[in-house]
This record gives C-alpha cells, sequence and structure tokens, in this order.
C-alpha cells in the first residue's frame, strides 16, 4: 500500500510534462488482479497473419523457412504513411511475432523474443538508409483499449518524415542537459533509480523501473544501461537479458488483465538519444482534467507499481 499521505505534483524527467500521483486509499496494485488467467486465444481460420493466409503475401523478413516462420515482417496493408506520398511520407510494417495464433508475446521463449528484438534492429538499419525518415516508431497495441485491431501477437513499425514536436522538443532538452550537466540525462536517471524503491530488475546488461512521474498506472520502463542510441546497436546479450524482463513484465500485466502498449523512440538524426522501450499498461481511462489541462493523474504510486513487478522477477 501506498506510504504517500497525501497526492503529489510530479515532473517528467526532462520534458515540462507533469502528473499528480493520487493512490486511492486502500486500493492495492494487487487488488485488481483477476484469480483465473485469461483464456487462450481459440484457433481461427480467418486469421491473416496466421501461416496458412500468408502463403502469397510477401515478405519483408521472414526468420524460418515456408509456412514454418517463428517471426514475419510483412507491408501494412493499409498505411497511414507511405513512400509514393510526399504529404505523408514514411513506411509502415506489421510484424507477425509468431506462426501460433494461440500464443501471446508473453509466452514465448526469452530466445523468441530476443529474436523478435533482433528483427526489429534489422529493419531499423534497413528503413534508416532512406534519407527523408527522420522518425522510426516500434510499437505494440495489445488489447481493444490500446488500440489492437487483430488478435493474433503482433507489433508495428511506423517510419516517417515527420519527427512530433514532442520529441523535437525532448531531444533539444537533452542536448541542454548534456551541455550544463556534462551527463546523459537518462544516464543520470538510471544511477538515481538503481537506487530507488522503483527499481524492479537489473542485471549487467539492463534496468528496469517504474518512472517518478508515471503517466499510467502500472508504467514501467526497461534500458540498457550503456548507452545505446538505438536499438541496432544492443548486443545479442543486451537483446536477451531486455528479453527475459520484457517477458516477466508482461506476464504481470496479464495478471492485472489489463491491455497494454509498448514502444521505442527513434530519432535518427539525434545520434546521442538514450534508447529505452517505454510499457504502459491501459488500465485507467483520461476524462476532464486529463484532456482538459493535460494534467494526468494516477491513482498508483510508481513505488507500488515497482513492488507489484518485483514479486517474481528473474533473477
Amino acid at each position: 500500500m501506498s506510504t504517500m499521505k497525501q497526492p503529489e505534483l510530479r515532473k517528467d524527467y526532462i520534458q515540462e510534462k507533469y502528473v499528480i500521483i493520487a493512490p486511492k486509499r486502500g486500493k492495492r496494485p494487487h487488488d485488481t488482479i483477476k484469480s483465473n488467467p485469461a483464456q487462450k486465444k481459440k484457433m481461427v481460420t480467418s486469421c491473416i497473419f496466421c501461416p496458412n493466409n500468408l502463403k502469397d503475401v510477401p515478405s519483408i523478413y521472414k526468420k524460418g523457412a515456408d509456412l514454418d516462420w517463428s517471426i514475419n515482417i510483412i507491408a501494412n496493408k493499409y498505411p497511414a504513411v507511405s513512400l509514393v506520398n510526399d504529404h505523408a511520407y514514411g513506411k509502415q510494417e506489421v510484424v507477425i511475432e509468431t506462426g501460433d495464433h494461440t500464443e501471446e508475446l508473453e509466452d514465448l521463449s526469452t530466445e523468441h523474443i530476443a529474436d523478435l528484438l533482433e528483427a526489429y534492429a534489422i529493419r531499423t538499419k534497413e528503413i534508416s538508409k532512406d534519407d527523408k525518415i527522420d522518425y522510426i516508431l516500434i510499437f505494440k497495441n495489445d488489447g481493444g483499449v490500446a488500440g489492437a485491431s487483430l488478435q493474433h501477437s503482433h507489433s508495428q513499425i511506423f517510419a516517417t518524415h515527420f519527427l512530433p514536436p514532442h520529441l523535437f522538443d525532448k531531444s533539444q532538452r537533452q542536448q541542454a542537459y548534456k551541455l550544463t550537466e556534462g551527463n546523459c540525462v537518462y544516464c543520470d536517471v538510471i544511477a538515481k533509480e538503481s537506487k530507488d524503491k522503483r527499481l524492479v530488475y537489473k542485471d549487467k546488461n539492463v534496468i528496469a523501473f517504474t518512472p517518478y512521474a508515471s503517466m499510467f498506472n502500472y508504467e514501467i520502463w526497461i534500458m540498457p544501461l550503456k548507452h545505446r542510441d538505438n536499438i541496432t546497436e544492443l548486443t545479442a546479450d543486451e537483446r536477451k537479458s531486455f528479453a527475459k524482463i520484457l517477458k516477466h513484465v508482461l506476464k504481470k500485466i496479464g495478471q492485472l488483465d489489463l491491455p497494454y502498449n509498448f514502444y521505442f523512440h527513434q530519432v535518427i538524426n539525434d545520434n546521442d538519444q538514450h534508447l529505452y522501450m517505454k510499457v504502459v499498461p491501459r488500465g485507467s481511462v483520461w476524462a476532464g482534467v486529463e484532456i482538459g489541462s493535460g494534467l494526468i493523474i494516477n491513482p498508483i504510486d510508481p513505488a507500488d507499481a515497482a513492488e507489484f513487478y518485483r514479486d517474481g522477477a528473474p533473477k
């Protein structure tokens, strides 16, 4: 249970983003856990991402052969951006994470998830060769509230010539911080969070923690300890560590029975980013205060969320 005596206004590590952490009295993380695990998805013959239905669809990347693949990347059939549209230039790909319709990402082996991260890296490297591309977002929507439109486990790669203003602002602030402090802001965040009660997991390669100003219930970040600019710089060992804690985090979110998103931001022309993955369960609906003011109210103390994630975490 949260030890906070009253709601607290908190600011993001670097940007002008604010949240009020306002734990509800007596509301603990485990109060929302379902006693019965979610039922497995049933196989459906009409699923467009199942191997038999992709026989005639060209693969951009495939791990495995013919119909016996473990990961398959294809073009998005309904892209928001395209290479032939100068007004919304870009590339959008669907990453089918497994050939088995009944499996969720957290059901896959650590090795399989590490292979998925490698596939993201391979595509990031290739897409980055296009000089017009300024931004690559790797993301996953799991559950209807999170934006998923199909059940078969998949994620997406969204690349565009347009850098969202809030990311440009973030990049500028990171550079200003480094000029003033002499360090990467997120390297300093790692040093601080390594000693805080919000720490969830740390090994020789990665750290996972619930951020100080968490915008979402049970929000958690996973970061390489070394200053890696983008996903292509992760080593095989780092990908394995990333996969191990990500698998655990998603299993814990499954206990909450919540939809979630995860994502990596990658700004192509910023060579001094610090890569991190945000995992954001969608446990609350933003209403009048959030939509009207931009000020977020989070009823879950990040320290409580960290305690929840630490339960059963890999050693």
